[in-house]
């Protein structure tokens, strides 16, 4: 069997078991008990015509893409098999996509995250994948939004009761009926810095969203 024909062989069985999987996943989903925390933040940007910049944990990833199905927002993908999976399920629930990462396709991918704010375009970073560390808090978000003048928002997820996959990241899949919390935290601006001094506040946002997503663990989040 040439290369070609296992390509298409492994695209008809993502494409199979992506559909498969959000038939799943939307019965799933659809049983949770959504608590939305300071969801105003991005509601006041979006009634400024203001594009901002989502920073969440990829472990975090999937209640948060149901929680923004159908919004539109542009999100970082990788290149990288389990990237394929993630990008057909995203584009499934209406957002839309950009591959790279910051270890592959890295410029490509910040130029296109750039180029999407600039143009109005909402988009979301997991600054902690595609590999890992787990929870660390790469630059890349962080140039995008000194280059495109966007606000950062951090963003957690938490759940009552959960599935965590053994993964790098700890794969959270809340359980059917949890009580799942979604909170945003205030926008961060870095536009009047250079790339270097945004660069330089990573483990301060490192420890702003491990911060919220601790809280929304709890359920107990400020208002």
């Amino acid at each position: 069997m040439n290369e070609s024909a296992r390509d298409r062989r492994r695209a008809r069985r993502i494409e199979w078991s992506v559909r498969a999987g959000l038939v799943a996943f939307r019965a799933l989903a659809s049983t949770w008990r959504i608590n939305e925390v300071n969801g105003g933040v991005i509601r006041r940007l979006r009634a400024s015509r203001q594009p901002f910049i989502l920073a969440f944990w990829h472990g975090r990833m999937l209640p948060l893409l149901w929680h923004h199905r159908g919004q539109g927002i542009n999100i970082l993908v990788s290149e990288h098999g389990d990237g394929e999976i993630i990008a057909r399920v995203a584009k499934a629930l209406g957002c839309r996509t950009i591959r790279g990462s910051t270890s592959r396709g890295a410029e490509r991918a910040l130029l296109g995250l750039i180029r999407t704010v600039r143009e109005g375009g909402e988009i979301a970073i997991t600054p902690d994948g595609p590999r890992g560390p787990a929870e660390s808090f790469a630059t890349g978000a962080l140039v995008v939004a000194q280059r495109s003048k966007a606000p950062v928002v951090t963003l957690a997820a938490g759940s009552s009761s959960a599935w965590r996959l053994k993964s790098w990241d700890g794969f959270m899949i809340p359980k059917p009926f949890a009580r799942v919390t979604i909170a945003y935290g205030a926008p961060e601006l870095f536009a009047e810095m250079s790339a270097r001094e945004a660069a330089a506040h990573a483990p301060r946002m490192r420890s702003a969203l491990a911060q919220l997503t601790t809280s929304a663990d709890a359920g107990d989040v400020a208002h």
